[in-house]
């Protein structure tokens, strides 16, 4: 059973994956023993006044034997910016693991992402090793898909997209989905990125019917299921994706 802490984790690296985007290494050997692929962990980044809230980040990957856990964050607000001055050495209150992650019987798994919606696909992908994985990424220009290095060791065969045609097909993931879908033989599909990509692979996926498990991105005030604030319409009942989620299987969501 998955116990939920509270740790001071030590930063032990951060570097730069492009202009905007940042990893960062923490110790928290408590968490990275039980996360799961899917899952979020929620970060305190200053101990002033403001920013007041922490800010939920997926599991980027976890070392369990090194007690390692690793996030990928895009630099956007005053809380992400003081994360980024983060230095090695420094302590970071990190709740987590949180929520539920993906389920990881598929034998024949197709990942698809899109911006930073591919950050819990490298440690889904990772989990799926040494069966082989495929993953569809896009993006709107080459820059953006740094992606590719980190992928590459662990998906057998990698797609890719762009806006601008820079790099692989030009178009969205869906320029690509359809054909993959017509022979790849994939058992489940599992996607994370932009709400619209998302809802468009949702609904090839019914066509083809492929099983299919979305990871919802919602504002979270307290991500333990108490504030209600990240709540969406499933088919049967109010949903919360803090703790109902983020992971779902796309036929449990009515309303996103």
């Amino acid at each position: 059973m998955l116990t939920k802490v509270i740790v001071d984790a030590k930063v032990i690296g951060q570097k730069m994956l492009s202009q905007d985007v940042r990893q960062i290494d923490f110790l928290a050997p408590e968490i990275a023993r039980q996360a799961l692929p899917g899952q979020f962990v929620n970060v305190q980044t200053s101990t002033h006044t403001a920013p007041l809230l922490r800010r939920p980040l997926g599991v980027a990957n976890v070392d369990p034997e090194k007690g390692v856990l690793t996030l990928i964050y895009r630099i956007i607000g005053e809380a992400t910016h003081i994360l980024a001055d983060a230095c090695t050495g420094d302590r970071i209150s990190i709740i987590g693991p949180l929520g539920h992650g993906f389920d990881l019987q598929a034998k024949k798994p197709l990942l698809i992402g899109g911006g930073l919606g591919l950050a819990p696909l490298v440690y889904l992908a990772k989990n799926f090793c040494p069966n082989p994985v495929e993953i569809l990424m896009g993006g709107r220009t080459k820059k953006e898909l740094f992606w590719m290095d980190i992928f590459e060791d662990l998906c057998e065969a990698i797609h890719i997209t762009t806006d601008d045609g820079s790099l692989g097909a030009e178009g969205t993931v869906l320029a690509l989905l359809p054909e993959l879908l017509q022979k790849g033989g994939y058992d489940c599909i599992y996607v994370c990125g932009p709400e619209p990509m998302m809802k468009a692979v949702v609904e090839v996926a019914a066509k083809f019917e492929v099983p299919c498990q979305i990871s919802l991105e919602k504002y979270m005030a307290c991500g333990l299921g108490a504030c209600l604030s990240c709540s969406c319409g499933g088919v049967h009942k109010r949903l919360k994706v803090c703790t109902d989620g983020p992971v779902f299987w796309a036929q449990e969501v009515k309303e996103w």
